[in-house]
């Protein structure tokens, strides 16, 4: 790909510009994308405009731009993602219609838990968790259990890095979190009190594919100070059903 006078490449720009989307920021103007993505005027116009023109972007009548329906059907047509989804969907339906509060399926990209799925209730308590949302490895459940069941280089990485609070009581010690992935790998899953929202307690356990790897974590958000024995029965029947799906005979 040709490089711009800066030095990027067109691919470097493309992913810029699709990078400014987030599930909470869905509309933008021409203008916003170019300067959340650090590009001249002039180029963030020329390349939403051939983005818009090969339907990977859509513009309104505003003129306000939006993720186009073309990106999400080449993004659907072979994702892996997407097809765990489909089979992890039913296990997930009847985990949340027992324990009856947020259940989530989350997987490893790069370096962070990305949720591909959450199933609420209308009085499920709280969550900031999004679907195509992100969330730091050491602060979620369904982090720590990919973290914990992850390769060695990444546990290593993540530790080395600065471990950001989200509340008091988000792990930022690299001796505690290693002591927590080890736990966390003992038990075969994570329980994170308070570590996003004080209100709340995630709880996870592994997903593993057909040949035997951690390739998700399913979890449930329960308030502060409820049980999580009776979530942890119906997360772990209900991974066993998604594993048996994708071929797991662990």
């Amino acid at each position: 790909m040709a490089n711009s006078p800066s030095g990027d490449s067109v691919t470097d720009r493309l992913v810029r510009v699709l990078e400014t989307f987030t599930p909470t920021r869905t509309v933008q103007t021409a203008a916003e994308i170019g300067r959340r993505a650090g590009l001249p005027g002039s180029s963030a116009h020329r390349i939403v405009g051939e983005l818009v023109d090969a339907g990977l972007l859509e513009r309104d009548d505003d003129r306000r731009i939006r993720i186009g329906v073309r990106l999400w059907e080449l993004a659907t047509r072979s994702s892996q993602a997407l097809r765990l989804r489909q089979v992890a969907m039913p296990a997930m339906e009847r985990v949340q219609a027992r324990v009856r509060e947020h259940t989530q399926l989350a997987i490893l990209e790069q370096d962070e838990a990305l949720f591909l799925e959450r199933l609420s209730a209308p009085d499920s308590g709280a969550n900031i968790t999004r679907i195509a949302g992100r969330l730091p490895l050491h602060a979620s459940s369904s982090g720590l259990v990919l973290l914990a069941f992850g390769e060695r280089e990444l546990q290593e990485r993540v530790l080395a890095e600065p471990l950001i609070a989200l509340t008091r009581e988000t792990i930022t010690d690299p001796a505690v979190l290693r002591r927590k992935l080890a736990e966390v790998r003992t038990l075969g899953h994570a329980v994170a009190r308070g570590f996003i929202e004080t209100v709340s307690t995630g709880v996870a356990v592994p997903v593993r594919d057909e040949a035997g790897r951690v390739t998700a974590a399913l979890s449930v958000v329960l308030p502060r100070d409820a049980p999580t024995e009776p979530a942890l029965r119906e997360l772990h029947t209900g991974k066993r059903e998604i594993e048996q799906a994708l071929g797991f005979r662990g």
